[in-house]
């Protein structure tokens, strides 16, 4: 049988990030009854992966199995070429228990300054996975480059958005309105990418 998500029918998205479950429904369309794991109450699963692919599995069969519904799991982050890939799959607990972002992207420019790094160049990575409650998963990723500046620019978007900026462009993630990052970013690229996989 080959796996498909219905449209109108109702997803679980894995996150109790607010940011993340409205880029999330947004990139569906609206075609779909989108709830978060944090509404359900759903526990949050330990990330022990290695791997954005890995967590966003992870992620997603444990929503599909605690609420028994179709779930769809995001993993994210940033990462930074001269902090050898850092804080990629690290990059929420960067900001410590209060996801504090602004506290992590000075810990960025800190570190960046403590190696006198002049490479600034970054990309964001964006895993998908949707998985079903008796069992199989798909999972796609999606990747932007571009370069991390300071100090960080923006009231959009969130966590490292305003420090980013993707290639081709002058204002960061944090400056561009929803529709022109929605256009852009790594997020949009894996969610392109499940389309094709699982959506008519």
């Amino acid at each position: 049988m080959k796996l498909k998500l219905i449209k109108g029918m109702r997803l679980v998205a894995a996150t109790h990030n607010a940011g993340k479950a409205r880029e999330i429904d947004a990139l569906l369309d609206g075609h779909y009854t989108v709830v978060t794991a944090g509404e359900l109450n759903l526990p949050e699963p330990a990330e022990t992966e290695t791997t954005f692919v890995g967590n966003a599995m992870l992620k997603a069969r444990h929503a599909a199995q605690f609420s028994g519904e179709v779930s769809l799991a995001d993993d994210s982050g940033l990462s930074v070429a001269a902090l050898d890939g850092a804080p990629g799959i690290f990059s929420a607990r960067w900001g410590g228990p209060e996801r504090d972002f602004a506290s992590a992207m000075r810990k960025i420019e800190t570190r960046l300054e403590e190696l006198s790094a002049t490479d600034r160049s970054a990309w964001f990575t964006s895993a998908l996975a949707v998985a079903w409650p008796d069992g199989p998963c798909v999972v796609v990723e999606g990747r932007v480059d571009g370069v991390v500046t300071f100090p960080p620019r923006g009231e959009h978007g969130f966590g490292y958005d305003p420090l980013f900026i993707p290639d081709g462009h002058d204002l960061t993630f944090g400056e561009m309105m929803p529709e022109l990052k929605d256009s852009l970013s790594h997020r949009t690229r894996a969610f392109e990418m499940l389309k094709a996989a699982l959506i008519d």
